[in-house]
């Protein structure tokens, strides 16, 4: 069954192309198939960029893919976390150059400090527990030089809120920037 899926999956692709060929000339298929590339190896980079094994909630990473080059950007706690997202793109089909500006925080048990409190208390507030279940959670805290700053995506305007108060509660902040994107319905 799963044979016959593949192959009317790959028919029906292979009949759209087709068609689109027909109806849009060389030079627009071939910006067709340049996206379906471009939009392929943007899936499998976010895909190899989370499934880095040290990749955690104090890390923010994030990319840009303009043809064969993948950018890398963001903030790490260790460094091999930086060399690791760089090599494991590089292995992608598709990519032809990896530009790794992954900026790798300094080195301060105060800002390890900052890190554990902000995680409990953003965590620990019954709003925001349910982001703490998954493997990765949602909401990232990046910390440097006593600077927060709030990373990645809730689902309402209200537990974007409520991550920005309680980060500021945190002893030790300076301030704290809320980056958080709303993604809700």
């Amino acid at each position: 069954m799963q044979r016959y899926a593949a192959y009317l999956c790959a028919l029906t692709l292979a009949t759209g192309f087709a068609v689109a060929q027909k109806n849009s000339g060389p030079d627009k298929m071939n910006a067709l198939q340049a996206n379906n590339g471009q939009d392929r190896v943007s899936r499998e980079v976010r895909h190899e960029l989370v499934m880095l094994p040290y990749y955690g909630v104090f890390d923010n990473l994030a990319y840009s893919v303009n043809g064969g080059v993948v950018a890398l950007y963001g903030q790490v706690t260790n460094p091999t976390l930086k060399s690791d997202a760089g090599n494991v793109v590089k292995k992608i089909e598709g990519v032809t150059k990896v530009d790794n500006q992954i900026e790798v925080l300094p080195l301060s048990p105060m800002d390890d400090q900052i890190r554990r409190a902000a995680y409990r208390v953003i965590y620990s507030e019954p709003a925001l527990s349910r982001y703490a279940m998954q493997a990765v959670p949602p909401i990232h805290i990046i910390v440097d030089n006593g600077k927060v700053t709030l990373v990645g995506v809730v689902d309402n305007a209200g537990d974007k809120n409520i991550a920005g108060v309680r980060a500021n509660t945190v002893p030790g902040v300076f301030s704290v920037a809320n980056n958080l994107q709303v993604v809700g319905k």
